[in-house]
């Protein structure tokens, strides 16, 4: 959907390899099982530093280890501050005209900025497991937009240059934390009038029949979050969008039709299959740690 935001001079390239972005924009998951230092980048405990630290955090990263430990920032989370990190990767393979950096660092910086639209991304209660909600992460973020997402309206207008992108990706995160306290309130209070019988039930995914959240309880919860879901998925779309367009024309808006029959070779897109396969096993096995589908 970020593609289609973008001007005539870029929607060319990035239209034609959109199959490969949109493979791809989950590699950064793929590397949480694998790459010690890749999880902290999804994500910001921000209630961690104090109950309105999300409006006065550092938002340059040079700032924020003058202020704290960089080892407690990791701990944390950084996912603003990586956000500007992939930003200025993203423009200088433009400007090189790097054709394979310029679509993976493209997939993978609108994985960043989804991350950094989404409530439970903002918090150390990111599975509601500080509040008896465990599995409330999928359901936000799953659940819902399997069962819905068909019904949203993913118009969002042309992208836009963004003057001051590092201030864009923290007012990303203040939104999305605002809106963390509805994220657990309705779905504990729709927890007491369902009970756990009608809070469940099951569904055969592939050869596997998984506990997962009812349809009318993810229903229930769709309808009174009022939109949210749809709303965060939006924002997510555009700003990826904006940040694309930012970073083409930060770098001098290089002619990207001139490397729109890129392809990558057949070693590279072995590697990849490669990889996709041992993330898939790794990922079953992190599966089966869990007794129910309700707690990924």
């Amino acid at each position: 959907m970020a593609v289609f935001t973008l001007p005539p001079e870029m929607i060319g390239f990035y239209k034609h390899h959109v199959q490969y972005l949109s493979e791809n924009a989950v590699n950064p998951d793929k590397r949480r099982y694998a790459v010690e230092e890749e999880a902290a980048r999804h994500y910001i405990d921000i209630d961690v530093y104090g109950d309105s630290a999300v409006y006065h955090m550092p938002r340059y990263w040079k700032d924020a280890v003058q202020r704290y430990p960089e080892d407690t920032l990791k701990m944390y989370g950084i996912v603003p501050w990586y956000v500007n990190k992939m930003r200025y990767r993203l423009t200088d393979a433009m400007r090189v005209r790097d054709a394979a950096s310029i679509l993976r660092l493209s997939a993978e910086l609108g994985h960043y900025v989804a991350d950094a639209n989404v409530p439970l991304h903002t918090t150390e209660n990111y599975n509601g497991q500080l509040t008896g909600q465990k599995g409330i992460h999928g359901l936000w973020e799953s659940r819902l937009t399997e069962l819905f997402a068909t019904e949203y309206d993913f118009f969002v207008g042309k992208a836009s240059y963004l003057e001051r992108p590092q201030v864009t990706i923290w007012n990303a995160v203040i939104q999305a934390h605002e809106a963390l306290d509805s994220v657990l309130f309705f779905e504990k209070e729709l927890t007491t009038k369902f009970g756990p019988d009608k809070k469940y039930g099951y569904e055969t995914r592939g050869n596997q029949t998984i506990k997962t959240y009812s349809y009318k309880f993810s229903q229930a919860y769709h309808r009174v979050l009022n939109g949210m879901v749809e709303r965060q998925m939006l924002r997510s779309v555009k700003m990826t969008g904006d940040f694309w367009y930012t970073c083409w024309v930060d770098a001098g808006q290089p002619d990207l039709q001139e490397m729109i029959d890129f392809e990558f070779s057949e070693e590279e897109l072995a590697q990849r299959y490669k990889e996709l396969e041992e993330w898939k096993k790794r990922r079953l096995k992190s599966k089966r740690k869990h007794e129910s589908g309700v707690d990924l």
